[in-house]
C-alpha cells in the first residue's frame, strides 16, 4: 500500500472532482459507455429513460441517468489512445481512490466498460453498416510500454509478433483481449474480429496526402497478419482494464472497407442502429 498520493499524481478539481473528466464518484454508473465524439453523447443519451448528470470539460462530456430501471452512463473520450489514458485512470480513480482522503480504497471495484465507436475493415470481405465486436486487439501506439506490470499473450499475438515485418514498429506494440463476459452479450454480431489500433489517421491507417506513408501494403499487411477492422482507442481501453481490473468490450459499427473503397451510403442512419443495437444489449 503506497501513502496518501501527492497532489500533483492525484490532480482534483477546486469541488473535489478528478481533473480532466470533471466528476465525482456519484456522477457515474457501473455501466459506461464510451464514445469518442462529444456530439454522440447526447444522442445516446436521448434513448435514457431519465438523464440525472450532464457535466463536460474539453472533450469529456458525460451524461448519467437511468434505462428500463438501472442506472447508465455514457461519456466522450475524444480521439486517441493518450485521451484513454486519462479517462481510465480517471474512472479508476472515481471508483477505486478515496478522493477526499488521496489513499487506495481497501475493495476493489470493477467497472464495464463498453467502447461504441465507428472502424474500417481491413478486410475485404466484411460489409459496411454491420456491427463488428473485437475480440482481440494490437495496439501499435506504445502506451502500455510505460507502465510497469503490463504482459499478455495469446495465439493472436504471438502469431503477429512472429510475422510483423515493420521492424522500426515492433517495439511499440502490445497486445490485449475482449471480456468474454462483456463480449456473450454481442454474440449475435455479424462479425466477430482482431483489431488494430492505431496512433493516428493519416500515415498510420495508410493515407496518403502530402506525405508518404510508411508502406502502400500496409493495410493488406495486417490483414494478412488476422486483423480485420483498425480504429485510435480499443488496444488503451482494453489493456488499461487489464491491468485496472475492469471489464470492457468494443463494438464497432464498420462504415468503411478501404480494401474495397468502400463507405457507408447513411452515416447518419448507421450511427444510429449502432446506438440502439447495443443498448437493447447492455440492459434487457
Amino acid at each position: 500500500m503506497l501513502d496518501k498520493l501527492a497532489a500533483s499524481e492525484l490532480v482534483l478539481n477546486d469541488d473535489g472532482s478528478v481533473y480532466h473528466l470533471n466528476l465525482l464518484p456519484e456522477d457515474i454508473a457501473e455501466k459506461i459507455i464510451l464514445v469518442g465524439d462529444p456530439d454522440r453523447v447526447a444522442k445516446v443519451s436521448k434513448y435514457f429513460d431519465t438523464v440525472e448528470i450532464k457535466k463536460n470539460k474539453r472533450e469529456f462530456y458525460t451524461h448519467t441517468g437511468t434505462l428500463r430501471g438501472e442506472r447508465i452512463t455514457v461519456m466522450s473520450t475524444g480521439i486517441g489512445t493518450e485521451n484513454i489514458d486519462i479517462v481510465m485512470n480517471e474512472l479508476d480513480a472515481l471508483v477505486n481512490i478515496d478522493l477526499k482522503n488521496k489513499e487506495f480504497k481497501t475493495d476493489h471495484s470493477a467497472l464495464q466498460l463498453f467502447r461504441m465507436g465507428t472502424c474500417g475493415s481491413v478486410n475485404p470481405d466484411v460489409q459496411v453498416d454491420n456491427m463488428l465486436v473485437t475480440q482481440n486487439v494490437v495496439g501499435l501506439d506504445g502506451l502500455m510500454h510505460f507502465y510497469q506490470d503490463y504482459e499478455f499473450e495469446n495465439e493472436f499475438s504471438k502469431n503477429f509478433l512472429e510475422k510483423f515485418p515493420y521492424q522500426k514498429i515492433k517495439p511499440m506494440l502490445y497486445f490485449a483481449d475482449w471480456s468474454e463476459e462483456l463480449g456473450a452479450l454481442y454474440k449475435d454480431a455479424k462479425y466477430h474480429g482482431n483489431t488494430a489500433t492505431f496512433p493516428g489517421f493519416y500515415a498510420p491507417q495508410g493515407r496518403q496526402l502530402r506525405l508518404k506513408a510508411l508502406d502502400d501494403k500496409f493495410l493488406e499487411t495486417l490483414n494478412d497478419l488476422g486483423v480485420t477492422n483498425f480504429e485510435m482507442e480499443t488496444s488503451a481501453i482494453y489493456a488499461l482494464s487489464k491491468l485496472l481490473g475492469h471489464k470492457a468490450i468494443t463494438v464497432n459499427n464498420v462504415i468503411a472497407n478501404r480494401r474495397r473503397g468502400e463507405f457507408s451510403s447513411d452515416h447518419n442512419n448507421s450511427e444510429k442502429n449502432l446506438i440502439t443495437w447495443v443498448l437493447d444489449r447492455i440492459i434487457k
